[in-house]
This record gives structure tokens, C-alpha cells and sequence, in this order.
């Protein structure tokens, strides 16, 4: 993001969590926001936006004819950050991918990997090609560091939005835009657990460096909160 102008940052799945705590980091570095929520918006976000620049839409990203019309509600507007957080954790830690309901599965898969995606390719054309477009991935996305199995289902679905954003930056491989799969690690959230090792005041600043820092840098990167690549 360049400071020649009012920067501005679109964030998609902002109710609660990492999605929250961004749209407060992001609004505190004086960057006006466009949050997303799937629902009514929550009492924390709502604060958000009696302190700061902040305004909120409405999106569900299971939904296609949803992000259709708010790449339409949109369609005059420029953001220099397109930021997907939306994501969702349905099945037990030790359940194998097998045991999983079918229900929870697709809601699963169609959330975090093909809404995901669909984000992206209804609303990348917000973004001009000096921007970023950011994905939520997660080191348990990665095939490569898997050794401890766990979160069987959760990690398939990272590693298929991971493959989907690939070929996204394949088709686009011509454009400069700055492409990221971020890991922030795992964090105290809602959806984390309270075994989790890092808490969001920890995470989120260092994750906004890291895109911050990337601004620029043509192509898809796979990166954790601090900068350094996340193996395939």
C-alpha cells in the first residue's frame, strides 16, 4: 500500500476472530475499512465503526449470488487490500477425515476453499494491480510439514484453497499484483480453542507487517505471520 493516497482495505469475514482483529489493526494504521459479515454484525465490530473509518457489508461466502451482488454493490469502489479470513473448523481434532458427516464436510470444503476462491474471482477486479490480494490459509495446509496428522478435514480444505489459488495465479501470472497464502499460527479464537499458543494481540500485528512488507512483490506467496515461506 502506497501512502500517496487514503488507503483502503476490503476484509471478508470480519464478525469475529482474526477477520475483527484485522479490521481493528488495519483501521488503527489509519487505513479505511470495508468489513464483511456473513450475519447481523457483532456488538466488537460495531465499535469498530463508531471509532474508525470502518463500514460494513453483508456476505456469505457459501452463497455465489451473494458475492455477485457485492462485487456489483461495489463495483464503482477501489481497495488496495482484498483480504478473505471467512473459515470454518467443524470436526474434532483426532476425527479421520472418514468419520465426518457429510453435511459438515461440504460446508467445510465450500466455505474454505471454493467460497474462498469465488471471493476472490468476483472481487480481485476491485484491487488495481499495484495492490494485494490475501488469502487466510493456515500451516495445516501445508501436505509437506504434515507429520502429526490432526484436523484431517480442516487440513484438506487449506491445502485446496491452497492448490486453487495456485492455478488463480497461474491464469494471472501476467499481472503484478502481490498474491498471498498467509499462516498467522495458531491462535486463541472462537474457532482455535483456548489450547492455542498465541493470542490475537500477538499474531495480528506481525501478520499486517508481513502483507504490508509484500506490497510490490508480483506473484503468489505462501507465507507465516512473520515473513518466512510455509512449504508446500
Amino acid at each position: 500500500m502506497t501512502e500517496a493516497h487514503t488507503r483502503r482495505a476490503l476484509i471478508v469475514g470480519a464478525s469475529r476472530g482474526l477477520g475483527l482483529a484485522l479490521v481493528e489493526e488495519y483501521a488503527r494504521r489509519g487505513v479505511e475499512v470495508v468489513a464483511t459479515v456473513r450475519d447481523a454484525e457483532s456488538e466488537a465490530l460495531r465499535a469498530l465503526t463508531e471509532r474508525f473509518p470502518v463500514a460494513v457489508e453483508h456476505v456469505d461466502v457459501t452463497d455465489a449470488l451473494q458475492i455477485s451482488a457485492l462485487a456489483h454493490q461495489l463495483a464503482r469502489d477501489q481497495f488496495d487490500l482484498l483480504f478473505v479470513v471467512a473459515g470454518i473448523s467443524l470436526a474434532p481434532v483426532d476425527e479421520p477425515a472418514s468419520d465426518i458427516a457429510d453435511d459438515a464436510f461440504t460446508r467445510t470444503m465450500l466455505t474454505n476453499a471454493l467460497g474462498a476462491m469465488r471471493v476472490v474471482e468476483r472481487l480481485a477486479a476491485l484491487v488495481p494491480q499495484t495492490g494485494t490480494v490475501a488469502v487466510m490459509s493456515s500451516g495445516q495446509g501445508s501436505v509437506a510439514n504434515n507429520t502429526s496428522g490432526g484436523f484431517e478435514v480442516y487440513r484438506a480444505s487449506k491445502a485446496a484453497l491452497n492448490q486453487l489459488m495456485r492455478s488463480y495465479a497461474a491464469r494471472h501470472a501476467a499481472e503484478p499484483k502481490t498474491l498471498l497464502l498467509l499462516a498467522p499460527g495458531w491462535i486463541r479464537t472462537d474457532m482455535g480453542g483456548e489450547g492455542a499458543g498465541l493470542d490475537i494481540a500477538e499474531a495480528i500485528p506481525p501478520l499486517v507487517d508481513t502483507i504490508e512488507a509484500q506490497h510490490g512483490t508480483p506473484g503468489l506467496h505462501y507465507l507465516d505471520r512473520h515473513g518466512a515461506t510455509v512449504p508446500w
